[in-house]
């Protein structure tokens, strides 16, 4: 009788967002266990390889990897299917290049260039805020960070920005009216707007209203929008725009 998860990951069954060509072979790198999920990481492999071409082969992304050529978050990353996700920051340092992955409106990654001040900070989703042993207060992020002693006025589905260097929180936006949003799930992933309303369905999924630059009004659940606020991030050419 077989145990565990299964060790390999058939091309057919890969996410549609890794963008894999038909004759390419039959199998796809299955993502390690690690901050995000399988269907909504993009493995350090095809940022490598089959986006930034760095390496030809498979061999030649180890061999990168294992002289600590990459960075994520600020830390040497050695793991060749390590799951890397959205609003992480990928660092080269022997090029000097700084990414972070977004997602473009047709809801695919892209490695978006970003300045080195942009590398000291990243943006979170909260998840929950919960209390600990002996009344500690802690909130968990999208990420799977568990951060001790927050501000009081964070709570869930809000954004914090993240010290990365000293893994403090420095700001935190609330997820509010009126505030600008990026989708993260569904149909409309990637796309960028102002929230305009929220509506609450006992025993359902919450249905959240968002306007796009454009003037286009879509909804959306509640999951699947991430509180970028203002002047946070730097967005695609596009604006976030669905054309």
């Amino acid at each position: 009788m077989t145990r565990g998860l299964k060790k390999h990951l058939k091309r057919l069954n890969a996410p549609r967002h890794w963008m894999f060509d038909k004759l390419g072979g039959a199998f796809a790198p299955k993502p390690s266990c690690g901050p995000h999920k399988s269907r909504e990481c993009l493995p350090l492999i095809l940022i490598l390889r089959n986006r930034l071409k760095y390496a030809l082969t498979y061999r030649e992304v180890i061999a990168i990897l294992m002289q600590r050529h990459v960075m994520v978050d600020g830390k040497v990353r050695t793991d060749k299917t390590y799951p890397a996700g959205f609003m992480d920051v990928v660092s080269i340092p022997k090029t000097n290049e700084d990414f972070r992955l977004l997602y473009d409106t047709k809801g695919r990654f892209c490695l978006h260039a970003i300045t080195s001040d942009e590398t000291k900070f990243k943006l979170c989703k909260v998840r929950s805020v919960q209390f600990g042993q002996k009344g500690i207060p802690y909130l968990n992020t999208y990420d799977g960070r568990t951060i001790r002693y927050p501000d009081p006025l964070i709570k869930a589905n809000d954004t914090i920005k993240l010290d990365l260097e000293s893994n403090k929180i420095v700001d935190f936006i609330k997820f509010d009216v009126g505030n600008v949003v990026m989708v993260t799930g569904g149909r409309n992933r990637g796309r960028v707007g102002v929230i305009k309303n929220c509506e609450k369905h006992k025993g359902s999924f919450e249905t959240i209203h968002v306007q796009d630059a454009a003037g286009h009004e879509f909804a959306t659940r509640l999951g699947n929008v991430f509180t970028i606020g203002k002047g946070h991030l730097v967005i695609e050419r596009d604006d976030g725009i669905l054309l």
